[in-house]
């Protein structure tokens, strides 16, 4: 029983720490000033593949070059793409995209103002991860999962067993307190009294 329970407590160790690891690319990276997406399109390939997550980071447009890949809002409805830049209109503030994959350029240039940034990096498959944590049922899912795995793990640290007192021999009866006490107290004065009849025999010697 206890090296199953140590067992457990290893496994769902590593599952914690597996799942603070995710949150973390998932969600620290927002700290160091990097937005990160899910790529759902295979315009991209082979640079970026379905399910690949990229860490964009916000750049000045001006210092944006032909044949960079950006990361920008494609819409009205904040969709958001990610391209290489074929053109570059500087009067006009346009850049105009096209997919690796694509035969043509995108229909509508971007204007500066809506460049998110440039993917820096990224993690292969781990937008798989990203989009099911972060919508239902997945994120559901995964937050139940969280927290049966920190109860499993770190419940038994907060649960003391009881103490039990140590067993009788066979035929002995544990005394009571109060009984405790006046054995202490039988046993304090007979050493006292054992002092004393030495302090009387050394002073009658010395007489």
């Amino acid at each position: 029983m206890q090296k199953a329970k140590k067992i457990w407590g290893i496994v769902s160790t590593v599952l914690v720490s597996i799942v603070v690891i995710a949150a973390v690319f998932l969600l620290g990276s927002r700290l160091m000033g990097y937005r990160v997406f899910n790529i759902v399109s295979g315009s991209m390939a082979p640079e970026y593949n379905i399910g690949d997550l990229i860490y964009v980071q916000e750049v000045d447009p001006a210092t944006v070059k032909v044949n960079d890949v950006i990361t920008f809002i494609l819409n009205e409805d904040i969709v958001i793409a990610t391209h290489r830049v074929v053109r570059i209109d500087a009067e006009k503030q346009h850049f105009y995209t096209k997919g690796d994959v694509n035969d043509t350029e995108d229909a509508n240039p971007v204007h500066f103002n809506n460049l998110v940034g440039i993917p820096t990096f990224k993690i292969p498959k781990l937008g798989y991860v990203s989009d099911f944590v972060q919508n239902p049922p997945g994120m559901y899912i995964t937050i139940a999962v969280v927290v049966i795995l920190i109860i499993f793990a770190f419940a038994p640290d907060f649960v003391k067993k009881p103490a039990v007192p140590e067993p009788a021999e066979a035929g002995e009866r544990v005394p009571t307190a109060e009984e405790q006490s006046a054995i202490d107290e039988n046993a304090r004065l007979k050493e006292e009294l054992e002092k004393l009849k030495a302090q009387l025999a050394q002073e009658q010697e010395a007489e």
